[in-house]
């Protein structure tokens, strides 16, 4: 007999997980997953690898998943080598002329291609995109003070239909088009929100470096509402990084998102537990 390797042994475990999560696959059939790629994960070759197969076999399952990914590190390392000095208003990046042709470059080409290639590398099919084309995310200016971010105001999801239809894997960089032309640079969980929004999804899943939402004694509460999301943040239990992370939650199922999960996306096959197990994964946050 074969020594079990520890790739095998992961995919040993993976599988009698599947296998007892049968139940659920049918549930799933047909169903719109948006899932929002980002932290650390994207940056380490084997959580990537992993994550790619995960998205694969999701789609040969007959799930419609579709990928929204950040890039802030990436964008802050090239825009060093370039030389381009960036100012900041209360925090925030200004994205002036020069910077959003770095942020293009970089989300639209090295980013989204390295995602695409890895789903590829897999067995899928995925196609990459940005918001700007076929005038999918449409966005208005978000402050003058930071330049070119944008917000969402209008989305136009019908080339995700299509891909769908054509069994392909979006992959979406998070840029926007401004009404006279602009490149709009938008937040990920923002973007990710609103692709979800525009598809209905049954699933928005926000991948993290976090384990989910958690309560005052610092452990993660598995179910929340927006009511009980409101007294947390109250309460000051919800503060820091979450808080955008649960505004995004509320605005998508505000939008037409049936559920939405935050969840840790280090953690082996994150995305199958949380769809296809009974125990989930990570923070559920839908409507009583």
């Amino acid at each position: 007999m074969k020594k079990q390797t520890a790739m095998n042994r992961d995919w040993i475990a993976t599988a009698r997980t599947l296998s007892e999560a049968l139940p659920y696959l049918q549930r799933y059939t047909g169903a719109i997953v948006v899932i929002k790629f980002g932290g650390h994960a994207m940056g380490d070759d084997a959580e990537m690898e992993s994550f790619a197969r995960d998205v694969v076999l999701m789609r040969q399952v007959g799930v419609n998943p579709v990928i929204v990914h950040g890039g802030g590190p990436m964008i802050n390392e090239m825009l060093a080598k370039l030389g381009v000095e960036s100012a900041f208003v209360n925090g925030k990046r200004v994205t002036d002329a020069a910077t959003v042709e770095v942020v293009e470059m970089v989300l639209s080409g090295r980013v989204n291609k390295r995602i695409v290639q890895a789903i590829n590398s897999q067995g899928g099919k995925a196609v990459g995109l940005s918001g700007k084309d076929a005038g999918m995310m449409v966005c208005n200016q978000t402050d003058p003070a930071l330049g070119f971010v944008g917000t969402p105001a209008e989305m136009n999801p019908a080339v995700l239909h299509q891909l769908f239809e054509a069994g392909m894997i979006p992959v979406v960089a998070p840029l926007g088009s401004g009404r006279a032309g602009e490149t709009f640079n938008v937040n990920g969980d923002t973007a990710a929100g609103a692709v979800a929004a525009a598809l209905k999804a049954d699933r928005l899943l926000l991948l993290t470096d976090v384990a989910g939402v958690k309560d005052a004694s610092g452990e993660v509460v598995t179910e929340l509402t927006p009511e009980h999301i409101a007294e947390l943040t109250e309460a000051g239990v919800i503060a820091g990084g979450m808080i955008p992370k649960t505004e995004t939650a509320l605005a998508a199922i505000a939008g037409g998102v049936r559920a939405v999960v935050i969840l840790d996306g280090r953690a082996p096959n994150a995305c199958l537990l949380e769809l296809f197990t009974d125990h989930g994964a990570g923070s559920l946050i839908r409507r009583k």
